[in-house]
């Protein structure tokens, strides 16, 4: 089958796998396509997306979703604001509300998926912070003991390889289509991570899709290599020569280059300036497109010392914003949908720039390069051995007043998002999924209650929760939110707070709220949440000149949606995680992998907040835990105390 690497034929070594290589992993979420795209366009369907039997992403009936918007945002009001909001409520069903349903139905029987695209410019490519922090998220391979630096050239290289066959079983259509029910989940979002980058803009981003690459980018020091994974005949070349062109690198820069990757750490408003600027000189141009056109990047990372206890901490902080302009934040080019970051420490993993793909996807990659590196000792040593091309310096014309300018400005901002963001990763290792699934609970809904609980603990009050559902039943789906708060859990969390309950009346509302968050679950991954479909209403009034209504700035919205605990689960079987910063200042962010005997779990606030604590957080968490297990072991008991 012909295959978009140009004019020659990938022969890679995933033909000698067996056809069931993914079947163990975990399904990911995205899918392959043949033909190069337009550059910053969204890529065309492939024939592997076609011949999917995928949804038409709909329009729900009005009523139906503000119903349930309502029943959401009980728990966070009070009586008064609840009724206030049910008047506002009502008034918006038969006065804007109904105006803005029709256009919106109007665009719905239009088009296939009339949220994807307006969903990925809202929510991504107009976003003007940073995406490092606010929206790129790192994603943790197990930890690595490395005896010296060639070992870490030589685990780099196999990586490297091992995602190059990744790369080679997207375009070969072997990622398995699975099934929800009767409904198939679309692949497309592998088809849209390798290769790909943001480029930043005025006002909206553009991504341009370069899915026929056949190189990487590897950065050291600040210099920027071009480095091909395949030779002329398109065969992905062995992990001992890539490992030799990243040792010649690694000799040959001994000095830090100007660190032009800090620029891309910075808002997108200052980069983009600064963007014009650099992009101004033919040389750069040049350079810069290179990189944008890369597969992946590839940070090798300065060494940096670990404090004890904090090693796992600093991994992940390493991985989302690369420790500020000091350590190795210069070292990135954080527009990459796909980055693999490898510090000599251990430190190994991924930061992914989100605006194309979800989370799992990625997880997926690192389970099947951690699979194949641990079960087969010669993985890597069937590739190519002749016809490559040795790696090639990219550079930059000599620095000018206007770009020195910018990377002192982006420096000062990337040592101040570094120093606020704090992490703290919670390996519990009380129980894992295995005792959840015994007391037959959800472990997700399960997890996402103890959360519930833990906040309540701490603040006295519950919290808007979001959590992200895919919408792979539909062609190009992405995500709706799953809102976690409910008058279930919010009875559960009093329950657990109340001296006079009874272990019986707590595991009684215990197993209420699971059930409900695994209701409301169920209809977010049907596409039958209230976020999206609010949103879409809200944008037809934008794109129509119709002035917002109050509906959007009534109490009930303002609160359901200032989601002061942002989380969701990215599983693995591995010691891995993934993590990101919170979506709001006075909140919390966390991202689980519920394993069978533990549950790790990466958990981050803001330094500047004085009403959250990252540290105590964690402590309540693990004690919610312990106390829901108590629960459920001595339910016809009376209350033990922890």
């Amino acid at each position: 089958m012909e295959k978009c690497y140009g004019t020659w034929q990938t022969k890679s070594s995933i033909t000698h796998q067996s056809p069931n290589a993914l079947a163990k992993l975990h399904p990911a979420s995205y899918s392959s396509r043949k033909e190069p795209p337009a550059p910053s366009s969204e890529p065309k369907s492939s024939k592997a997306a076609q011949k999917q039997n995928l949804l038409t992403y709909h329009v729900l009936p009005l009523e139906e979703t503000l119903n349930r918007f309502i029943s959401t945002v009980e728990p966070l009001l009070t009586p008064e604001e609840l009724k206030l909001q049910k008047k506002i409520t009502e008034d918006f069903k038969y006065k804007e509300g109904d105006k803005l349903q029709t256009l919106l139905e109007d665009v719905g029987s239009a088009e296939k998926n009339w949220l994807a695209h307006r969903w990925l410019k809202t929510a991504y490519l107009q976003y003007r912070s940073p995406v490092t922090v606010y929206v790129s998220p790192g994603m943790t391979f197990p930890r690595q003991k490395f005896k010296d630096a060639h070992a870490v050239v030589e685990y780099t290289s196999k990586v490297i390889f091992g995602l190059g066959e990744f790369n080679d079983i997207v375009h070969d259509e072997k990622i398995p289509v699975v099934k929800m029910g009767k409904n198939e989940l679309d692949n497309g979002q592998f088809g849209k991570v390798f290769g790909t980058c943001r480029i930043p803009k005025r006002i909206t981003d553009e991504l341009v899709y370069n899915p026929c690459s056949n190189y990487v980018v590897v950065i050291h020091k600040n210099h920027f290599y071009k480095m091909r994974l395949y030779n002329k005949e398109g065969k992905l070349i062995a992990a001992r020569l890539l490992a030799s062109q990243l040792e010649e690198i690694i000799t040959k820069e001994t000095t830090p280059g100007v660190p032009y990757g800090i620029l891309t750490t910075d808002s997108r408003d200052n980069w983009a300036e600064a963007y014009e600027q650099l992009s101004s000189f033919p040389g750069n141009k040049a350079t810069l497109d290179a990189i944008q056109g890369a597969l992946f990047t590839v940070s090798i990372d300065e060494c940096t010392d670990l404090p004890e206890s904090e090693e796992t901490n600093e991994l992940i902080l390493g991985l989302i914003h690369g420790g500020g302009s000091k350590v190795n934040s210069g070292n990135r080019w954080m527009d990459k949908t796909i980055q693999l970051v490898v510090n000599p420490n251990g430190n190994v993993g991924f930061t992914y720039e989100h605006s194309p793909a979800e989370g799992q996807p990625i997880a997926m990659m690192m389970d099947y390069v951690v699979k194949k590196m641990k079960e087969d000792p010669s993985f890597g040593e069937c590739g190519a051995t002749d016809n490559f091309t040795p790696a090639e310096k990219l550079k930059f014309c000599p620095i000018n007043e206007c770009i020195d300018q910018w990377l002192f400005i982006a420096k000062q901002n990337i040592d101040n998002l570094a120093y606020q963001l704090q992490m703290k990763v919670l390996k519990f290792e009380g129980y894992g999924k295995g005792f959840i699934k015994k007391q037959r609970l959800g472990p997700d809904s399960f997890v996402q209650m103890a959360l519930q609980l833990a906040f309540f603990k701490m603040h006295n009050e519950p919290a808007a929760q979001y959590e992200s559902a895919h919408l792979r039943i539909f062609e190009g789906g992405r995500t709706e939110t799953i809102r976690s708060c409910s008058n279930e859990s919010l009875a559960f969390c009093l329950a657990m707070q109340d001296d006079k309950a009874t272990n019986k009346e707590r595991e009684d509302k215990l197993r209420a709220a699971v059930n409900s968050h695994q209701a409301y679950t169920r209809l977010a991954l049907q596409g039958k949440g209230v976020d999206r479909h609010l949103l879409g209403l809200k944008l037809m009034a934008q794109e129509n000149g119709e002035p917002i209504p109050k509906f959007f700035s009534s109490p009930g919205v303002v609160k359901s949606s200032h989601f002061r605990m942002s989380t969701s689960q990215v599983a693995t079987i591995y010691d891995a995680f993934m993590g990101y910063g919170p979506a709001v200042d006075d909140g919390y962010a966390c991202c689980y992998n519920p394993r069978e005997q533990d549950i790790i779990l990466a958990i981050s606030a803001w330094r500047h907040c004085q009403t959250t604590d990252h540290l105590r957080f964690a402590k309540i968490l693990g004690q919610s835990f312990l106390q829901m297990k108590d629960v459920l072991e001595n339910c016809d008991k009376p209350r033990s105390k922890l």
